[in-house]
């Protein structure tokens, strides 16, 4: 009789922005728990994340997270098989108390320390909602800092196929959020708010949507609609913040869904993942699905939870590196300018 394999419990640990989170995984793609500590309340009065304030709000909750995630997952630390943990990129102080955090506990217990990072545990996000996802596949990641097409080769091995050239999209939404008076963060704002506009009553650009390549570029989007505001203003035309706010959300969809749906068409790939905080936005998952849809392209987006920073999708990452034995010794630091390809095998 074939004796059963030993379950692999990783402990996970998240902090590279403004939430501070703790997860137990089992076997990669079980969640036991998913614990997350947010900030937005915080950071909201100052209008986006003030570092020195995420760092240290990091340090008061952190040992309270982990005991409600020990506790969810009816779990000890004894039962703790490794412990992963986001090493970049993101603020460097928020990185190094959970690097740090995540290092006391890998000593103290004598477990392996797995670094993971902060964008590859976005992409493994589907591997938790999706337990039928095997690489190879493209993934578009788009976040307050990155907006990346990513050809995922295998498990630990990326092949960025395009970038932004400037502003990350999550950093444009917010930027045009801030120009219309909306609230931090500004991505769900205008979410909301687009719901009630036309997405047709505003022109703006589609920066760079027919070049050959799979590039973006949003600074220039972000621009026109600052000139568009102000423009309005001097010349005493009124507009409705709803219309400006899904024409501009158009704007931004309309490239992803071109660029995206050209590297699945050109790689030849039928298996597309979303991935980061900007998939959470409604309008443009139902857009991506009505392209793939149309396409014929299997598309596979996180759960809301798990758009967002959690240290469930940094355990996933973790139970991949865990297996290949990628582990960090005790001297890991932060580096909040990693980037994917530097981790490709």
């Amino acid at each position: 009789m074939e004796e059963k394999q030993k379950d692999i419990i990783i402990l996970a640990i998240e902090s590279s922005c403004d939430e501070t989170s703790i997860a137990v995984v089992k076997n990669g793609r079980e969640v036991l728990s998913n614990i997350i500590s947010s900030q937005i309340d915080t950071h909201k009065f100052f209008g986006g994340v003030v570092p020195e304030i995420a760092s240290r709000k990091h340090i008061e909750v952190i040992d309270i997270v982990l005991d409600e995630a020990l506790k969810q997952a009816n779990k000890t630390l004894a039962d703790i098989d490794a412990i992963a943990v986001t090493y970049g990129p993101g603020l460097v102080g928020a990185l190094l108390v959970g690097v740090s955090y995540a290092k006391s506990l890998a000593y103290t217990l004598k477990k392996p320390l797995i670094p993971v990072h902060h964008i590859e545990g976005h992409i493994y996000a589907n591997y938790i909602d999706n337990k039928e996802l095997q690489p190879p596949f493209i993934s578009l990641v788009i976040s307050g800092g990155h907006t990346h097409i990513v050809y995922v080769e295998d498990y630990g091995k990326f092949k960025i196929l395009g970038k932004t050239r400037d502003d990350a999209c999550g950093e444009a939404f917010d930027k045009v959020a801030r120009t219309i008076g909306l609230s931090y963060p500004g991505g769900p704002e205008i979410d909301k708010l687009a719901k009630m506009g036309d997405k047709n009553a505003i022109p703006l650009p589609r920066v760079m949507i027919d070049t050959d390549d799979y590039d973006f570029s949003f600074s220039g989007l972000k621009s026109a609609v600052l000139n568009f505001v102000n423009k309005s203003k001097m010349t005493n035309i009124s507009f409705k913040n709803e219309d400006l706010a899904a024409s501009f959300q158009q704007a931004v969809a309309d490239v992803l869904v071109f660029k995206t749906i050209k590297a699945c068409k050109d790689t030849g790939l039928k298996t597309l993942t979303l991935a980061g905080g900007v998939s959470a936005n409604s309008f443009i998952r139902e857009t991506v699905k009505e392209a793939c849809d149309k396409e014929n392209i299997k598309l596979s987006i996180p759960s809301l939870k798990l758009c967002t920073d959690n240290a469930a999708m940094i355990g996933c990452a973790g139970y991949y590196e865990y297996l290949k034995g990628n582990f960090a010794t005790l001297d890991l630091n932060a580096y909040p300018n990693l980037k994917l390809d530097n981790i490709a095998m």
